[in-house]
């Protein structure tokens, strides 16, 4: 797996929080992930193209999404709603798009398909790269969320 590659999603995920939803993110340990079981409440996935092939996904508990979307959306969200879901695809492109911004400067073109938005409690996320997952989970004042990463060798 090349930090490369990994790295400027982490930072975008950072980035986009803060300056899109004035959250400030901290990361954990990364580590391997081995099932397909997500460690949240809704997710989205985007599978990505180009100079590498792999996904990825989004994972936020409900507090932390609640909170992050009351901010990125201007109004208080109590419960998951279609408002809620979109705000998670929403974020998934953004945090995509700058990744793939940072990348392009070194020289790593990508393109991103469209988020795909599962929820619900122990639903599953499935990457399509058959290459290892990273896993980094942060934290946030409203709760938790995971960025998952996953890439293969390009076709």
């Amino acid at each position: 797996m090349d930090v490369r590659i990994i790295n400027p999603f982490l930072a975008a995920a950072m980035h986009v929080l803060k300056t899109m939803a004035e959250v400030d993110a901290t990361p954990g340990k990364p580590f391997l992930k081995r099932d397909d079981v997500a460690v949240g409440d809704v997710s989205a996935i985007i599978g990505i193209t180009g100079a590498a092939k792999g996904s990825m996904a989004l994972i936020f508990t409900e507090p932390c999404i609640m909170g992050i979307a009351s901010n990125l959306l201007g109004e208080e969200f109590t419960t998951m709603s279609h408002d809620v879901r979109d705000a998670v695809g929403e974020l998934t492109n953004m945090i995509c798009g700058d990744a793939r911004r940072r990348l392009a400067e070194d020289g790593f073109v990508l393109q991103a398909g469209i988020p795909t938005i599962v929820a619900g409690k122990s639903h599953t996320i499935t990457h399509i790269a058959d290459g290892p997952r990273l896993a980094v989970p942060f934290e946030t004042a409203t709760g938790s969320f995971m960025v998952e990463v996953a890439f293969g060798r390009s076709d």
